[in-house]
């Protein structure tokens, strides 16, 4: 008989409550929103308690539309890094500074000198960079002294969540992993961090591994939501990771590319590779939710959020058809397109770049346009540009010693089979595009899953449900001409960059 499970998905704008039975069913869904505050420049906070409102609202809706009277469990799945300082109550002290927040230059300079960089990334598997959880703590011990004494804990969203749903503040070793305050080889926080940061550990969450019991929902709220008796919480762990598992990526070598606002790589990994290469391209590795495995992240901060701003400042008339037609706009703006190389070379750093150079002042480019080029060439170059992001990333991984053997892209960039094409064409890689739409959730309830004795393993019960549509493999002629390209794409970065350093 199926029983149900739930996974919560929080993001840093909205989160998601979906029920799924052992089946692998999704039962129902809702959604919620919330606002991201940006009260100084470079800061990026937000209202927990807010969120954790919202969450339930969000919880309550999809039971509702379920029917469901019973789960056995609840698992999450979190955006990282950020963190809360809350009282002995689990009340926030302060807003949550989110992982986007930049104020933490400074604090990176003294990691940098007291540390150094690579051997802070060999220990934790991150490089040094503001959105890490570190640099977070030490701004609040330096300029919020008061907070940073009276604060009985900092908590990252999950175990912020853990501990409203449980009373206990538990988190991932996953998501602990994404911190920068945890040694990747030892499995615990790093002591001789914690030391040099002034703090105990006891301060911070319990570490269990990614799908283990935390507890149990309190009875209070497991009747505000209408189930009949108190399920199990589960811990899940970071959002792309349980993507990851949501798409089947638990055996090194299968890697998910996840495109939203961001484009994300995350690859799995047999052991916990901080070799040079990764190091200098500031890749992040941190442990999978799969137990045994770790993960390699690579970050293009545009991704689809450039082809949301050519769409919307170039091409109403495509979004006025696809209103009309209820086509996707995206497909008519590249509609008509050459079916090779567009010659164009974009480099889409709208908002700096990620990996490999995360060069926060680096600014987009335009390169070979002529009078015989039109929208549609213009729109399929851009997908090109983002494209040749992507090979970047991944001929590093490979310089570091990984194998890739296939990309399962998820996210709304799989829903166009011209970039999945593309992507097949200039990487070399086949890409597949798994049925699920929602990797991230269905990872949570996977993990919920098996914290409740559901599933013997969160791998197995992920390859179990997995189904995959169209297999798009390298077309040898446009992977040629494409290669050829892609040489001249690497150089745009470096001639670029000084140019554009300059300029406001």
């Amino acid at each position: 008989m199926a029983v149900n499970l739930l996974g919560l998905d929080i993001g840093t704008t909205g989160c998601k409550a979906l029920i799924f039975d052992s089946d692998g069913a999704l039962l129902a869904k809702a959604s919620r929103e919330y606002a991201v505050s940006f009260p100084r420049p470079q800061w990026a906070e937000q209202d927990m308690e807010a969120v954790w409102r919202l969450a339930q609202e969000a919880i309550r809706e999809a039971l509702a539309a379920a029917g469901v009277k019973e789960i056995a469990a609840i698992a999450l799945s979190v955006h990282g890094e950020a963190v809360t300082p809350v009282d002995g109550a689990g009340r926030p002290l302060r807003p949550t500074i989110l992982g986007m927040d930049t104020r933490t230059g400074a604090q990176n300079d003294y990691l940098r000198e007291r540390f150094g960089g690579e051997a802070l990334f060999q220990r934790t598997g991150m490089p040094i960079h503001t959105i890490n959880t570190l640099p977070k703590l030490l701004w609040i011990r330096q300029n919020e002294p008061e907070i940073w004494q009276t604060a009985e804990k900092f908590l990252l969203v999950e175990d912020f969540l853990i501990h409203k749903l449980t009373g206990q503040a538990v988190i991932s070793d996953c998501l602990a992993s994404r911190t920068q305050l945890f040694n990747l080889t030892q499995g615990d926080w790093d002591e001789e961090i914690l030391s040099d940061l002034g703090l105990d550990p006891a301060r911070l969450a319990q570490i269990r591994p990614a799908g283990a019991p935390a507890g149990t929902l309190k009875p209070e709220l497991a009747s505000d939501f209408g189930l009949l008796r108190p399920p199990l919480v589960v811990t899940g762990g970071h959002d792309q990771a349980c993507g990851a598992l949501g798409v089947g990526s638990t055996t090194p070598g299968i890697a998910s590319v996840s495109t939203g606002t961001a484009e994300v790589v995350e690859l799995a990994l047999a052991s916990p590779n901080v070799s040079q290469p990764l190091y200098q391209g500031n890749l992040s590795v941190y442990r999978h939710v799969v137990p045994g495995l770790f993960l390699a992240m690579t970050l293009n901060h545009s991704g689809g959020l450039s082809l949301r701003w050519l769409r919307d400042t170039f091409c109403e008339p495509q979004i006025a058809q696809a209103a009309q037609t209820g086509a996707d706009a995206y497909d008519l703006m590249v509609s008509g397109a050459p079916a090779g190389p567009t010659g164009l070379l974009v480099l889409p750093h709208f908002s700096g770049s990620g990996t490999p150079t995360f060069d926060t002042q680096s600014k987009a480019a335009i390169l070979g346009l002529t009078f015989s080029h039109d929208r549609p060439a213009l729109a399929k170059a851009f997908l090109e540009g983002l494209t040749y992001e992507l090979r970047l990333n991944l001929d590093l991984l490979r310089a570091g010693g990984a194998q890739i053997d296939v990309l399962r892209a998820i996210g709304g960039g799989a829903k166009s089979k011209l970039w999945l094409q593309l992507k097949a064409d200039m990487t070399g890689i086949p890409v597949v595009a798994p049925k699920i739409t929602e990797a991230a959730g269905f990872g949570a309830a996977l993990l919920a899953g098996v914290g409740a004795g559901v599933f013997l393993s969160a791998a197995q019960a992920a390859n179990r449900f997995l189904q995959l549509t169209e297999t798009y493999l390298p077309d040898p002629a446009r992977q040629a001409a494409y290669e050829r390209l892609y040489q001249l794409y690497r150089q745009v970065y470096p001639a670029v960059a000084p140019i554009s350093h300059q300029l406001s």
